[in-house]
């Protein structure tokens, strides 16, 4: 697959969806300060989901903003999007730029070490727009990353999500894979995460 003219990038997964991972996206200088300036700047607020029946506290906080207030539920919670920030305009910029692709939303996570982490699902919500590419972000902390077929739960693919890299999930991959971030107890830094994601908007 080519994107934005300059990539010509292996697909990661070997059927029913797109996986494309650039390790370097971004240099390590830039990763480093937008994880610096994200860490201090962003409202990081602890997540809540409903499992079973039950609303859970997490450790891991998250923020949520766009180019609107786009209300967006997840979970059984309901967040509204607060407004670009400097770094966040600059980092999407710089993605659709490159991929010749839009977005306009992004979901952040704040993982405070590898005893926090995300457990198998799919970025599929009715609000989204059906198929539409997510670019996920890492700053910080490396950690491996798992997708499984949803038909074939034991056919898995692996990544190490380095600092400073961008996975493109394109297709109908959140209709056919889940994916997940497992703990990793030996890493102790902290990692950032953003997934740049497309809300439907009104006609």
């Amino acid at each position: 697959m080519e994107v934005g003219g300059d990539f010509a990038l292996e697909n990661r997964l070997p059927r029913d969806g797109s996986a494309y991972y650039w390790a370097d996206f971004f240099s390590p200088n830039e990763q480093a300060d937008f994880f610096a300036a994200l860490a201090t700047n962003i409202a990081w607020q602890q997540d809540e989901v409903v499992l079973f029946g039950r609303r859970i506290i997490t450790a891991r906080k998250v923020a949520w903003h766009g180019t609107e207030p786009f209300a967006y539920t997840y979970s059984r919670s309901t967040r509204v999007a607060a407004p670009w920030t400097t770094e966040l305009s600059e980092i999407l910029r710089q993605i659709e730029r490159t991929l010749g692709l839009s977005f306009n939303s992004c979901l952040l996570n704040l993982y405070h070490h590898g005893g926090e982490g995300m457990g198998w699902h799919s970025d599929d919500e009715s609000s989204l727009v059906p198929d539409s590419p997510i670019a996920s972000v890492s700053f910080g902390a490396a950690r491996r990353f798992y997708f499984r077929h949803r038909r074939e739960p034991a056919e898995k693919v692996s990544l190490l999500l380095k600092p400073g890299s961008l996975l493109l999930m394109a297709g109908p991959t959140q209709r056919h894979w889940q994916h997940a971030l497992p703990k990793a107890l030996r890493v102790k830094e902290p990692r950032i995460n953003l997934t740049f994601r497309t809300m439907k908007t009104n006609p």
